[in-house]
């Protein structure tokens, strides 16, 4: 028995050994590489010790880059969880989805960028079909893109791509909660709201986490549109972490470059590790 065990330890360990090499020669070494690099001058390789941090938490645009960052996923993260947690507990309770309309929801991030950055032209240009609304009702047209509302457009653009992915994962999730465990409830007596705070949320907390950090790692994934859309220097109010660090790689300043990315894997790890500890204390 205890060779048995053995062998499918080692099996196990066999069939972990490509992705863990995988993930140690594409992402473990080079980072390692970056922590380095963050510690030393980017021509000659001098180490200058905290010089380069202390480069990028004294430099305007990072700080900019970093408060946008900040207040878009504040805002983004809790309206994405909470509109698709709503939405897929309605779908989960009025109607039994076939597979091919669960694939639907996902259509919104299998949409190539190109095409989603034509649609952002075709409504938010100065000539735009938006603008083009409001002049025919005899309002003013609206700089979409050069005012502040060029933040709400992405917040807009984040929500469309991301929820119907969300979605699905509320929905895996409560698939997974045993309808005995309702039928017993409302036996005695409990309603509707009492069910969903004390049954289905309780039972939803793994799958909240998972959703929170995989909402969280696609956030920095609409930079593309963005980019796309303004360019490098898009209006203030959308002028993220991750424009900073491509103008940065453009001027080759790579020392700024891998100290911001040091600092900001930090950030992220930190608030990774914050919600799994939350999570697995409730």
């Amino acid at each position: 028995m205890k060779r048995r065990v053995k062998r499918g330890e080692w099996a196990g360990a066999l069939f972990l050994l490509p992705s863990l090499g995988g993930v140690l020669v594409f992402v473990l070494v080079p980072f390692v590489d970056v922590i380095r690099r963050s510690f030393a001058n980017a021509i000659t390789e001098e180490w200058v010790g905290l010089k380069n941090y202390g480069d990028v938490l004294a430099n305007p645009a990072f700080r900019l880059a970093c408060w946008n960052t900040l207040r878009f996923s504040a805002v983004c993260l809790p309206a994405l969880l909470g509109i698709s947690l709503v939405i897929g507990v309605i779908l989960q309770k009025k109607t039994k989805l076939g597979d091919g309309v669960k694939t639907a929801f996902l259509f919104p991030m299998a949409i190539p960028v190109a095409s989603v950055v034509l649609v952002w032209r075709v409504l938010f240009e100065k000539q735009g079909l938006l603008n083009g609304l409001l002049n025919s009702w005899g309002l003013s047209t609206v700089e979409w893109m050069d005012s502040p509302t060029a933040f709400w457009v992405l917040v807009g653009s984040y929500l469309w791509k991301n929820l119907g992915y969300d979605v699905v994962l509320w929905m895996a999730g409560l698939s997974s909660i045993s309808n005995a465990i309702y039928e017993a409830a409302r036996i005695d007596g409990a309603g509707e709201w009492t069910i969903f705070r004390r049954i289905t949320l309780p039972c939803l907390l793994p799958t909240l986490f998972t959703v929170s950090v995989l909402s969280l790692l696609n956030s920095f994934k609409v930079f593309r549109e963005a980019y796309l859309v303004a360019g490098d220097y898009p209006h203030r109010s959308m002028y993220l972490l991750q424009h900073l660090f491509n103008n940065w790689f453009r001027d080759l300043s790579f020392d700024r470059m891998a100290a911001g990315a040091v600092l900001t894997a930090m950030v992220i790890l930190c608030l990774i590790g914050l919600l799994r500890k939350g999570f697995d204390r409730e």
